[in-house]
């Protein structure tokens, strides 16, 4: 018995030996490896029915019972899918029906729906516990329509003259016009100014967030953003900062002056939107967008890749609005999104393919009890980025594009991703030779268990209908003999010690 007691010690011990030796220890993670879920608060998860106060589940423009606690007991949800950090709407208080964050009272409060500053300092704990990071939007351009500042004799100069936005392309009248008819904040008055940074600080400060995503960019002068930028920094160096602009690449990109670490991409999500919604659809447009980005932000500033976002109708609306099968159309969005360059940003209920039209349509409650065929991909997904740096760091080449179809690659360091896209209602077969790819390897799919062997100097890529394959370049597979032979040695060491095992309780049961 004894010596069967040290046989199975040592297989640990064999197996540890003959598993070949891994890739080197990964580099150390940057805001490129992150994989983010947006969410609004209130329309997520209601963790505690006792801060629902005057909530109406019933109402789409009210309340509807959200919370901290509600967010805290899903991260575990967000973490098996593999999202790194998470966007939170704005949390600060906020008027009746102000569930969007946009119509703000106090910014050193939180929202009395969502729960008291303890449960929030307890959700961005556990995030952290989880190793993931904590993001809030914030809204610098103005207040609530009902602000009781705009009628504070001590507070006139915070705000600008009451007027409306009448020429979008005018870049003043854009920072000093009431938007929507708020309230416009006056950031050139150095009380105003001092109110926000002051409260942009106290956050970090006092809670340990990872960064802002800034809302309504464009509605704020660019002096008081560089200076929002660096006073955040000064607090917690690596905090991460994300400038929702809504015009094209031109005009976002004049904003990396400010320092903001990234954009949300709105010059190519029109594009997306519009060749993922139903097969058959050019990629040529979707290339073309992302050069154009690339080149006006000279590959500085990582551009943050999103379908749809609290303030647009949904995705899966403009795939219903084709008749197409919603789940299909997502998983094609969400291949481009993991695996071009940036960081991809994913809107609460897109993994159940949650329909809706504009505000307040597009809010509605999170279903956590759907068919959960899109939550395996994105983790799928999730767990290639992360394996694999060529498709957070890589850079990125386009091989082929004819129709819905395209091939491109990732190339870091030694590693070489490929990624071939089918959006088409067809099979499709595709050759890429030697002068895109090296010769005498093969493809090895990493979703669908693909393998393409370099012939001819050439590649053969069969890929389905509406469908995308992620394949790493390798040396072509070779029988490992040392490899098979511990293997063998082991499992028959193992076997020899069962088969005692059972002749001893035989022995043992005839006594």
């Amino acid at each position: 018995m004894r010596n069967g007691v040290l046989t199975l010690a040592l297989i640990p011990l064999l197996l540890f030996y003959a598993i070949p030796v891994g890739a080197a220890e990964k580099e150390q993670r940057t805001w490129t490896d992150e994989i983010v879920y947006s969410l609004m608060v209130d329309r997520f998860f209601d963790g505690n029915t006792k801060n629902n106060g005057d909530a109406n589940v019933n109402d789409p423009s009210a309340f509807n019972g959200g919370d901290f606690e509600g967010v805290t007991k899903k991260l575990n949800y967000l973490k098996d899918m593999g999202f790194t950090a998470i966007i939170l709407s704005p949390i600060f208080a906020n008027e009746d029906k102000g569930y969007h964050g946009d119509w703000v009272t106090d910014f050193y409060k939180t929202d009395q729906h969502y729960g008291s500053m303890q449960e929030f300092k307890k959700l961005v704990n556990e995030a952290h516990n989880l190793d993931m990071k904590v993001i809030l939007d914030f809204q610098a351009n103005n207040v609530g329509p009902h602000s009781s500042w705009v009628n504070d004799t001590d507070k006139q100069d915070w705000f600008h003259e009451e007027k409306g936005i009448s020429n979008g392309s005018d870049q003043k009248l854009l920072e000093t016009g009431w938007l929507d008819g708020l309230p416009d904040l006056n950031q050139d008055n150095e009380e105003t100014r001092e109110y926000l940074l002051d409260a942009a600080k106290w956050w970090i400060t006092e809670t340990d967030i990872d960064g802002y995503r800034l809302n309504k960019v464009q509605f704020v002068a660019k002096d008081f953003w560089k200076e929002f930028v660096d006073t955040v920094k000064s607090e917690k160096s690596n905090f991460y900062t994300i400038g929702d602009i809504q015009g094209d690449a031109e005009m976002i990109s004049s904003y990396k002056e400010t320092g903001m670490d990234a954009f949300m991409a709105y010059p190519q999500n029109d594009e997306l939107r519009e060749a993922f919604s139903a097969p058959d659809k050019d990629l040529k447009p979707v290339f073309n967008g992302f050069e154009e980005s690339e080149s006006k932000f000279g590959g500085k500033a990582p551009q943050a890749l999103f379908m749809d976002t609290q303030g647009m109708p949904r995705f899966t609306k403009d795939a219903a609005d084709h008749n197409e099968n919603p789940g299909s159309r997502w998983r094609m969005a969400l291949s481009y999104l993991y695996t071009m360059p940036g960081v991809p940003i994913v809107f609460y209920g897109s993994e159940i393919a949650l329909n809706g039209n504009a505000a307040p349509d597009n809010h509605k409650l999170m279903n956590f009890k759907t068919e959960q065929e899109l939550v395996e991909y994105i983790t799928k997904l999730s767990d290639l980025r992360d394996k694999h740096p060529a498709l957070t760091k890589g850079d990125m080449e386009l091989l082929y594009e004819k129709g819905g179809t395209s091939v491109f690659k990732r190339v870091y360091g030694e590693e070489t991703m490929v990624v071939t896209m089918n959006n088409t209602s067809e099979t499709q077969t595709i050759k890429i030779t030697d002068k895109e790819l090296d010769n005498n390897k093969e493809l090895r799919g990493m979703l669908n268990g693909d393998l393409v062997r370099s012939k001819d100097n050439s590649y053969t890529i069969v890929i389905d209908r509406e469908s995308t394959e992620v394949y790493t370049l390798s040396p072509k597979s070779i029988i490992n003999i040392p490899y098979m032979f511990v293997i063998g040695l082991v499992l028959l060491i193992f076997g020899i010690f069962i088969a005692l095992i059972i002749k001893r309780s035989k022995r043992n049961e005839r006594k």
